[in-house]
């Protein structure tokens, strides 16, 4: 194939906007803000986890806490009856023992009841702090979510500057190559990363390995609009004086 030498240099330039297209493309995949979100997306789903189970534990207690004092209530009108029975004087001697052993035992029964609301208050006054410290920790994780996402949107939005930038600079590039010359380019480019390099000092600057002494001779003795590629990796090889011919 043959191609003008300046033309061919021009690949060169076309081999730098798509390196750093390349380069543009793999930052994009592999932004460190990417592995940051996702771990503080756990995170968050987390203590969002968390403060859902510390809220059904004390929506449990609340109900526990209700049901207790209910009782508590109806022990305490059962002694307000029993004792009114009393004073009213017309119960019989038999009746006001019964009453008496049956306050004993309300008695017994509204201190044990008591004991038992304390406790519950006190499990629901820890599990409320608790929950409290979960609502922090959840505030926390979704501050770091959006630091990360913020510093992730920031650098897209600058690799998308330079993306658009180079872009254009391609658009501006591709007229210039006769098609035959771009269509070598973008195979090669499709299949080894590298569409065209400079051959310097002998060596070829897409797989960076140094062409043997025939290979070296075959290129030195090649008219200078042959296009010549590697034999390693295929890529076009630009000849310039800094090649070592």
């Amino acid at each position: 194939m043959k191609a003008d030498p300046a033309v061919q240099r021009k690949l060169l330039e076309l081999a730098d906007v798509d390196a750093e297209l390349a380069r543009v493309e793999h930052r994009r995949r592999t932004l460190p803000e990417l592995a940051e979100i996702a771990e503080a997306e756990k995170a968050v789903q987390a203590k969002k986890d968390a403060k859902v189970a510390n809220e059904t534990t004390l929506g449990d207690l609340d109900r526990e806490v209700k049901r207790q004092e209910k009782e508590i209530d109806a022990v305490r009108a059962r002694e307000d009856r029993d004792r009114a029975l009393l004073a009213g004087g017309t119960v019989s001697a038999k009746q006001m023992t019964d009453l008496e052993h049956e306050l004993n035992t309300l008695q017994r029964r509204q201190s044990n009841l008591e004991d038992e609301l304390l406790e519950l208050m006190e499990r629901r006054e820890a599990v409320e702090l608790d929950g409290q410290h979960a609502a922090v920790e959840l505030g926390k994780a979704e501050e770091t979510l959006q630091d990360a996402a913020g510093r992730r949107d920031q650098a897209l939005a600058d690799l998308e500057t330079v993306s658009a930038r180079r872009t254009a600079e391609r658009e501006k590039l591709v007229p210039g190559f006769p098609q035959p010359l771009l269509d070598l380019y973008e195979r090669v480019r499709k299949n080894r990363g590298i569409g065209a390099s400079l051959l310097r000092q002998r060596r070829c600057g897409a797989c960076r390995i140094e062409l043997d002494r025939t290979s070296i001779s075959r290129i030195a003795s090649s008219p200078a609009d042959e296009v010549v590629t590697c034999e390693e990796c295929g890529a076009i090889m630009v000849r310039t004086p800094e090649s070592g011919l």
